[in-house]
């Protein structure tokens, strides 16, 4: 279990971490989501040891990380943004090196390292200089030097940076497998990335909490109010009573387009109109293409209800499509408009 009172970090007047408090419990991933500069790194870095806070308290399995922070320490595997590996060392070289600053039980050490070398993939590269290597094989060592000694938590700082798709999707299934016997902190400015593999979701804007959730729930506010963007062609007078349908929160115009202008695009599509209602086809000579905007309330489906409006007002229904709220969406709500990639 990790635990962090009120974990502040300051540079002068920069504030890079504010007052952030949180419990990670064992057995789930956690990501730590924000833009680059949000503070991501510097936590990782303060809970690791790797600096101090300047106010504010860390806990690894109870040992204060700056009291006890050797025991707190042998508790963490950490990979950081850029993998801590020696160009000039083989791979297996380099693994039993870290197995000795580990201080690993010399009687176990080899299996040990083959342990991690199953894990990440790694036994075909073992005699090759690391130097030598793809990035994505430099991340595997990287990630199997956080591994050695199979420390309860494992800490991984923007994991997939810089990789090809392939080598994404290898990291992230290997991240996924962590799980049964590990506790992951993964951070990210990419919200495909965090979506793909965490069980939770901290996301960080200037240092600070704005939000805490399941990726279930984020997921859920995703799936929430429905936009619908609708098109059709009829007259102001026949789309007034369009906003009192049931489950219709707002409706708004986007845009209008006289029919001369787009008598070119719609030709077909008027010509059908006009022969399925003579009555429709006298309107259709004063008639205007509506972009519209309608939201809906909470899990309501307005298309039916739009279609059905459209046959009993005679209105020419051109287009329906719904508007699907993102996890940028949702990113965007909580912390204003702060940048945040997806992949």
């Amino acid at each position: 279990m990790i635990e962090i009172s009120h974990l502040t970090k300051k540079y002068g007047a920069n504030v890079a971490v504010n007052d952030l408090s949180l419990t990670l419990e064992p057995g789930n991933i956690y990501g730590f989501l924000g833009p680059n500069g949000a503070g991501k790194s510097t936590t990782m870095n303060i809970i690791t040891g790797y600096i101090g806070a300047s106010s504010g308290e860390v806990k690894i399995n109870g040992y204060d990380i700056n009291k006890n922070p050797e025991e707190a320490k042998k508790c963490i595997g950490y990979l950081p943004e850029i993998p801590p590996v020696y160009g000039d060392m083989k791979v297996l070289e380099y693994l039993k090196f870290v197995a000795e600053l580990k201080k690993l039980d010399s009687h176990t050490r080899n299996a040990d390292i083959r342990q991690v070398m199953d894990l990440t993939k790694l036994h075909e590269m073992k005699d090759r200089l690391i130097r030598n290597l793809s990035k994505g094989y430099r991340q595997r060592v990287g990630l199997a030097q956080a591994l050695l000694g199979m420390p309860e938590i494992i800490i991984l700082d923007e994991p997939t940076v810089g990789l090809d798709p392939k080598q994404i999707i290898e990291i992230r299934d290997l991240i996924r497998s962590l799980k049964e016997k590990h506790t992951v902190i993964l951070s990210s400015h990419i919200l495909q990335e965090i979506s793909a593999v965490c069980d939770h979701v901290f996301i960080i804007s200037k240092g600070a909490l704005v939000a805490s959730d399941s990726m279930e729930h984020l997921e859920s506010r995703m799936s929430g109010a429905q936009q619908l963007d609708v098109v059709v062609r009829g007259t102001k007078e026949q789309l007034e009573e369009l906003h009192t349908l049931d489950g219709v929160q707002e409706c708004r115009i986007v845009r209008e387009v006289p029919e001369e202008s787009a008598e070119s695009s719609k030709n077909d599509l008027a010509d059908a109109a006009e022969t399925m209602d003579s009555d429709a086809g006298e309107r259709n000579d004063e008639a205007t293409e509506f972009h519209l905007s309608l939201i809906a309330g909470e899990n309501c489906d307005l298309r039916e209800t739009v279609f059905r409006y459209c046959v009993e007002h005679d209105v020419v229904l051109l287009e329906q499509k719904v508007n699907t709220k993102t996890l940028e969406d949702v990113f965007l709500e909580l912390t204003g408009n702060e940048e945040v990639r997806e992949a």
